[in-house]
């Protein structure tokens, strides 16, 4: 954790160092006052001196005075290190997930990348300003208050060492108890996130379904069980109170009654006994807030582990080392001629042999076996098949969401993991099944794959994909406010914008996963003849569900329990395949009923 901390304080590690020696001043002066009343009580008050007594009095109030200013110093400049060191954890966390293919952020799941992200850095955030005061003030106060204690009279001194162990023994029995139940809370914390947010995604489904009894119920288990593990951890905490103020208690009366004996023995100044008991409760307060402390440090280390867990993972999906690895030509004219030159993007795409599994381990059934097919620049090839016959799962191989686990995807003559990611992926337009439009304006969200696009070009992208007619009837038009979602659009609507900012890019190869479903059959004609037209030289891989989408195809792929079941044009299909047959005549059986 210590490692964690010291790693990610860059550019506040000067605020780090300010405030443990601000809080240090500020100890100093506190260990003074006592001392100094002392020589009031012993001196100033016996010998009538009026002059001494404000002389040391005006002493105490600057030495308060400037351990209040050190406190307040101290904790500035706690607050600055802590919250600066979130924000870097925080922007570590975020450019790691980056870096995450599709499997990496199917391992650990939105919910509990969104709780390490913002509930495990806080507590380490509230951890290190504690740290920065509390475990630096205490463990000074401690040491410093004994050792003045023992100086003062060192029989009575034996009370502490027979106190002060048995308080850190029953601090290190609630460490060890609790630091499993704070991993416990975190998980429980990640369940409740989770339900959370697949209730906000699902909303419109809960509600179509009446289903806002069942949600409830399922929320209020997850609640429940946070709840039970925050309060196991709670009342573990609560159980070192007692302990602690009867030691406390224990100690002050202890040192009162041999104190009172040593006073009236004359053998003892009752000015030093003042200050004697002014320091036991000193030391023993410092025990407590170490106590406290290193209960905020238990959560805390769990936490930790939880946030190395994510930047300790190699992501499953990244580029190669630098020697190995293809590398784009220099402009022409310029030196720095590489020997792994990537060819010009071209658009095609070729699969040889492919197998792929999503279980990471290597364990599961194949979603794919033996694939092999080539498609030609220009080419325009669907890909149809049932439900769960890995459609989808076969287009994420090339822009390597996913990584093949048997045979090579080809993109150009170059396996996709030769690539660099970048390069990979800016040959490629993609419109995933589930449609994403980003919270701002119309032409934020199509110029954000091609953030240079003249207004020409994304004016005539809009036009491509039958977008630009109702992007218009908006008063503001491109300038038109998306909220979240964009769920102030309708679902044909967000297709056509997602088809757009695709095709704005200009990509060699343009992967539609469904991305026509909420269109009407003229519509999608209108942006099929599109392709055409305007991106003859774009590979179009296209998944549909309707034979209409398909029939102009110039090959259509049949994926049937994850392997090929046919290949052909239309027609080739409709006389030959068996499955092919099937998909037509029941869709043309739902358009005849």
């Amino acid at each position: 954790m210590l490692s964690l901390f010291l790693t990610h304080l860059e550019g506040y590690k000067k605020d780090a160092i300010k405030s443990p020696i601000l809080i240090t001043l500020e100890v100093i002066c506190e260990l003074i006052l006592p001392l100094v009343m002392a020589e009031i009580v012993d001196v100033a008050i016996p010998a009538g001196d009026v002059g001494y007594i404000f002389l040391m009095g005006g002493l105490m109030l600057l030495l308060s005075l400037f351990a209040m200013a050190c406190g307040v110093g101290s904790a500035k400049y706690a607050t600055f290190a802590s919250q600066g060191f979130g924000a870097n954890l925080r922007q570590c966390l975020f450019d790691k997930v980056q870096e995450f293919s599709f499997a990496d952020i199917d391992r650990f799941s939105s919910a509990s990348l969104i709780t390490r992200m913002t509930n495990d850095v806080n507590a380490m955030t509230m951890m290190l300003n504690m740290g920065l005061r509390m475990l630096v003030r205490a463990p000074v106060m401690l040491v410093a208050a004994l050792v003045i204690c023992i100086s003062i009279n060192a029989r009575l001194a034996i009370v502490l060492v027979v106190v002060i162990p048995l308080m850190i023994l029953a601090i290190g029995i609630l460490m060890k108890i609790c630091t499993r139940l704070f991993e416990t809370m975190q998980k429980k914390i990640d369940g409740l996130n989770n339900t959370l947010q697949e209730n906000l995604v699902a909303i419109r489904v809960v509600k179509a379904f009446v289903r806002e009894d069942h949600e409830r119920g399922k929320f209020k288990r997850s609640n429940d069980e946070l709840m039970e593990a925050a309060l196991n951890v709670g009342l573990k905490i609560i159980a070192i109170m007692p302990i602690m103020m009867l030691a406390m208690n224990g100690a002050t009366v202890a040192v009162l009654y041999l104190g009172g004996r040593m006073v009236m023995a004359e053998g003892f100044l009752l000015g030093d006994l003042q200050a004697f008991i002014n320091y036991i409760a000193q030391i023993l307060m410092s025990v407590m807030m170490v106590a406290m402390a290193l209960l905020q440090l238990t959560r805390a280390q769990a936490c930790a582990h939880r946030i190395h867990e994510v930047l300790n993972t190699e992501p499953s999906v990244e580029n190669k080392p630098q020697g190995e690895i293809y590398r784009v030509a220099p402009p022409e004219g310029q030196s720095g001629a590489v020997d792994r030159v990537l060819p010009a993007p071209r658009g095609r795409v070729e699969f040889q042999n492919v197998s792929f599994r999503y279980a990471a381990a290597g364990t599961g059934d194949d979603v794919l076996s033996g694939i092999s097919f080539t498609v030609e620049p220009g080419q325009f090839v669907a890909i149809v098949g049932g439900t769960g016959t890995g459609k989808s799962s076969l287009v994420n191989l090339i822009p390597r969401f996913y990584d093949v686990t048997g045979g090579a995807v080809l993109v150009d003559g170059v396996d996709v993991r030769d690539y660099p990611l970048e390069e990979l992926r800016a040959r490629i337009g993609m419109v995933l099944q589930t449609n994403v439009l980003f919270t701002g304006t119309i032409r934020e969200n199509l110029l954000w794959g091609r953030p240079d696009a003249t207004e020409e070009e994304m004016i005539q992208a809009a036009k491509d994909a039958q977008a630009y007619d109702f992007i218009m009837s908006f008063p503001d038009g491109f300038d038109t406010l998306l909220t979240q979602g964009g769920t102030n659009v309708s679902g044909g609507q967000k297709q056509r914008l997602c088809i757009a900012r695709a095709m704005l890019r200009k990509p060699a190869i343009l992967i539609l996963d469904d991305s026509t479903s909420a269109v009407d059959s003229a519509t999608e004609a209108a942006i099929r003849q599109s392709f055409a037209e305007n991106l003859k030289d774009t590979t179009v891989i296209i998944i549909a569900q309707r034979i209409s989408s398909v029939q102009y195809a110039d090959e259509i792929l049949i994926l049937d329990d994850d392997h090929i079941a046919g290949r052909g044009t239309h027609e080739e299909l409709l006389a030959n395949n068996t499955i092919y047959q099937e998909i037509y005549q029941s869709q043309q059986e739902g358009v005849g009923g």
